[in-house]
């Protein structure tokens, strides 16, 4: 991944549905950064794990392989590319198998360790944006801009549901929106990185704004940032 010697840290933290993957792939576009795609990484993971056929609850074992796995992202014509361990493995990942797996191990300490010393390699010179659940609160505590992305329960059940209903999927919107809340417990209250707003994040709430409100929001923001440092943009 080319490393840029200009530019901040944006960090994007906010429970699932909120729209943060939409927002920092436009919003990096936007602004001529990269997007460092942490849900890619950790279906990368996922992914090498399975293939060594390794049962995550298996700590010891976990740890031991994590610590060899070689998780990287490269950007050409506008396309990210993950390599895992050498290999092109973006397709790969986009199985719902990867997804089941990858909601499993994702909350693992071994797997977190590696992949945030990875995350951090390819942030640290700036110019980038990243989202997650921890970007602000563990992977970059000192990113220069931090943005918490939110929405009602409500509104990203209704997301949600219009989503699985275009893919075919029989589903209620009580049901999803049931799952949304379910999955903002589960973040808020497991023991590795929970979900949590930085204290000094930004709070947005996306449930009455478009993609383009909030990016217009975001951009803003970070012109305010740029010009407070001194930077040029």
């Amino acid at each position: 991944m080319t490393k840029r010697s200009t530019g901040i840290i944006i960090a994007i933290d906010g429970p699932s549905g909120a729209g943060k993957s939409t927002v920092a792939r436009l919003l990096a576009e936007r602004l001529g950064y990269v997007q460092i795609d942490t849900g890619a990484m950790y279906r990368a993971a996922a992914l090498l794990i399975a293939q060594a056929g390794i049962d995550p609850s298996d700590t010891e074992t976990l740890q031991a392989f994590c610590q060899g796995i070689d998780i990287a992202l490269e950007y050409a014509d506008g396309r990210q590319t993950v390599i895992a361990n050498g290999n092109d493995v973006t397709s790969q990942i986009r199985t719902p198998e990867m997804s089941l797996l990858t909601s499993r191990t994702s909350t693992l300490k071994p797997v977190r360790d590696a992949l945030l010393k990875s995350q951090r390699q390819m942030g640290v010179d700036g110019g980038v944006v990243l989202e997650g659940r921890d970007i602000g609160t563990v992977v970059f505590p000192d990113a220069e801009l931090k943005f918490y992305l939110s929405a009602s329960a409500e509104e990203r059940g209704r997301r949600r549901c219009e989503e699985l209903s275009a893919k075919g999927e029989q589903v209620t919107l009580a049901e999803t929106i049931a799952d949304v809340v379910k999955r903002d417990q589960q973040d808020s209250e497991r023991d590795i990185a929970p979900l949590r707003k930085a204290e000094d994040a930004i709070a947005i709430d996306s449930s009455a704004k478009t993609v383009e409100e909030v990016l217009d929001i975001m951009e803003q923001l970070y012109k305010e940032k740029i010009n407070s440092t001194g930077m040029a943009i």
